[in-house]
């Protein structure tokens, strides 16, 4: 949310608001996989503007016993201690493993993980470097997150352009298109589930954020990994039962599971 590369943002933000409204009586628990934020800094005592009807509804959601886990993705790695504070979200910063009845799911944002272009690993490495945190606390937070928002703006807008020929990539109403599906060999996320995979075979379910494509593959007769697109364009989201787990798109005034 907040991105200043999608014209929608607001009607976006009221429409994630409206999916977690009708959620709520079925929810036991609710893991949002990173990247909620396009660009998220807090300050010690400062928090970005905005994004008042999300945060309501999460706090609303932990007042009602829903325990919903928050975990940072390469848009929102700075968070401290405000959305757990106000919100009473559980805040994960490295993959989460989780038994859920009788199956193990490996939960992560999943930057990082499995890909090897060293560009993004020593920009991820700064974006993760203590130092260069409390550098950026030094600025105003009016320049900081002035800084940030257009950073990312200009990092989505690059990232789109870079991968719209021979994709059949284009802006649709301000909208994005993320690269396609790379194969099981090179899409990073599925190699590093399988590499993962060999050494934790117990594992039932991968299920990542980060890349913006809906994807649920099978590695095996037991596991699957799920990369569970976004909701910039695609609205989707994973719902476990108890029993099975299915990739599934919201549509408002329909039933959706």
């Amino acid at each position: 949310m907040g991105s200043l590369a999608i014209p929608h943002r607001r009607e976006q933000e009221r429409r994630l608001v409206r999916f977690l409204d009708e959620i709520k009586a079925d929810a036991e628990a609710i893991y949002m996989l990173g990247d909620m934020f396009d660009f998220w800094f807090e300050y010690q005592t400062v928090v970005p503007k905005g994004y008042t009807r999300f945060l309501g509804k999460i706090s609303e959601l932990t007042d009602m016993g829903i325990e919903v886990h928050y975990f940072t993705g390469n848009h929102d790695i700075w968070c401290l201690d405000y959305l757990e504070k106000e919100c009473g979200v559980s805040l994960h910063r490295t993959a989460l493993t989780l038994e859920i009845g009788d199956k193990t799911f490996y939960l992560a944002h999943g930057d990082g993980l499995g890909d090897r272009d060293w560009k993004f690993r020593f920009i991820r490495s700064i974006f993760h470097n203590k130092a260069c945190w409390r550098a950026f606390r030094c600025l105003h937070p009016y320049f900081g997150m002035t800084f940030g928002l257009n950073w990312a703006k200009h990092s989505r807008l690059k990232h789109s352009y870079d991968n719209c020929e021979g994709v059949n990539g284009k802006w649709l109403n301000g909208n994005l298109n993320e690269p396609p599906y790379q194969g099981e060999d090179k899409e990073p996320l599925v190699i590093f589930a399988k590499q993962y995979l060999k050494e934790h075979p117990d594992v039932d379910f991968f299920i990542f954020g980060h890349r913006h494509i809906e994807l649920d593959l099978a590695l095996s007769r037991q596991t699957r990994v799920l990369i569970l697109g976004d909701w910039i364009t695609q609205f989707t989201y994973a719902v476990y039962d108890g029993e099975h787990l299915y990739l599934e798109s919201y549509t408002e005034g329909e039933e959706n599971r």
